[in-house]
């Protein structure tokens, strides 16, 4: 079957690695992420056979154990991944946004100790910026860190962590006024947050003094993966454990952090819209109305026509925004428009997809319907559409700054 959304001028390792993740795709993912899906179970067989191919260190450095692959690699395999089951490709993504800011902004010990046996997939990365009432405002956060002696006291309620119970790293963002009046503190926030990288044990409940993680948040899809809440009440962390060993920078690595994010939900559009397309045009070649398949109906070839070109243009701008981001350049333009674009077309071709498969669509024996429930996490996460494009706009202005 010719497939959409090739990329051109990859390397033959590049070539290599994405062919052994699409057939561990078809063969270990497709045949069971909707029985797992309906069941809400992880999909622990599934990561077992990623960490056996080395993807929970595809980007880390070589020297750590890793792959030393780019981030359009990462991209590219996290697209075949989200073909799959959208919700395996959210497991290590948070995990690879973890050992990126480890390896861009960690202190050597920092990197040495924990970078090793996140390559291995011996130590799972989460993140855990949002709070109940914050929203988009990362400004407005209220957990917060005291110094005491060698060590800070947390205390908060942090919310959606991908991989919340599996984890067993969990960088935190936590307002430490240290150094900072309360005026300056208010009148500059993103001054005054410290990244804390807080080691943990798997699983639920009061996984260490003073850090609980609640059960999962039960949602509507995105299911298998764990999404929890994170409270602080009294947590200890020693001063080693500050990303980077400065505090006051955390806003300026999460950032960096998220940048990789929004290009990973965009590869996760990409892939999910691709499966949504491989759907409808091999239903509607098998679905009879009228005498002919209804693929030869006009109607039904402009939604595939559609549906295709979405596919290609979301592939293209996710594509930009990775080869950005590895030649060392600003992208925050670029993966906000790959990530807006990736999300918007992606539910629209979900759902046209899911109009062709008319009332069969509706139902939980295909999987056109699981696809439908996914789609709409990615308008969300990492950001709103509508912080896209306030991202987008804003550097915009300062690119195309009127002299007068």
């Amino acid at each position: 079957m010719a497939r959409l959304a090739q990329t051109a001028g990859l390397t033959d390792v590049q070539q290599e690695i994405l062919s052994t993740v699409r057939d561990f795709v078809d063969k270990e993912i497709i045949p069971v992420a909707t029985e797992l899906e309906h069941r809400d179970e992880y999909p622990q067989a599934i990561v077992d056979g990623l960490k056996e191919l080395g993807l929970f260190g595809l980007m880390i450095p070589e020297e750590y154990g890793g792959l030393g692959e780019s981030l359009l690699t990462y991209a590219l395999c996290v697209e075949e991944i989200a073909r799959g089951w959208m919700s395996v490709s959210g497991i290590i993504n948070t995990h690879f946004i973890v050992a990126y800011m480890l390896k861009q902004h960690g202190t050597q010990e920092q990197k040495d100790h924990f970078l090793p046996r996140m390559a291995a997939g011996d130590i799972r990365g989460a993140f855990s910026m949002s709070e109940p009432g914050l929203g988009s405002d990362v400004s407005a956060i209220t957990s917060k860190a005291v110094k005491d002696g060698d060590e800070y006291v947390l205390n908060g309620q942090k919310m959606w962590l991908t991989n919340g119970g599996t984890s067993s790293l969990v960088a935190v963002l936590v307002r430490s006024d240290e150094g900072h009046s309360p005026e300056e503190a208010a009148a500059k926030p993103h001054k005054s947050m410290t990244t804390f990288l807080v080691e943990k044990e798997p699983g639920f409940g009061e996984v260490r003094p003073g850090l609980t993680i609640p059960g999962k948040i039960d949602k509507m899809g995105y299911k298998g993966v764990d999404t929890t809440e994170l409270i602080m009440d009294g947590l200890r962390v020693p001063a080693d454990r500050v990303l980077g060993g400065v505090t006051g920078r955390g806003f300026y690595q999460m950032m960096d952090g998220v940048e990789v994010g929004r290009v990973n939900v965009a590869a996760r559009g990409c892939g999910v819209a691709q499966r949504a397309f491989e759907l409808g045009v091999r239903y509607a070649q098998q679905r009879h109305t009228f005498g002919k398949p209804i693929a030869q109906h006009q109607a039904i070839q402009f939604k595939l026509a559609e549906m295709a070109t979405k596919v290609e243009a979301a592939h293209a701008m996710m594509v930009n925004a990775a080869r950005k981001k590895d030649s060392g350049e600003r992208n925050d333009l670029e993966a906000g428009m790959a990530k807006y674009l990736a999300s918007e077309y992606c539910k629209e071709v979900v759902e046209d997809a899911f109009r062709i498969h008319g009332g069969y669509g509706f139902s939980k024996e295909y999987e056109i319907e699981r696809l439908y429930r996914e789609a709409p996490m990615l308008l969300i996460g990492e950001g709103t559409a509508e912080i896209q494009k306030m991202i987008i706009g804003r550097r915009l202005l300062e690119e195309y700054r009127f002299q007068g």
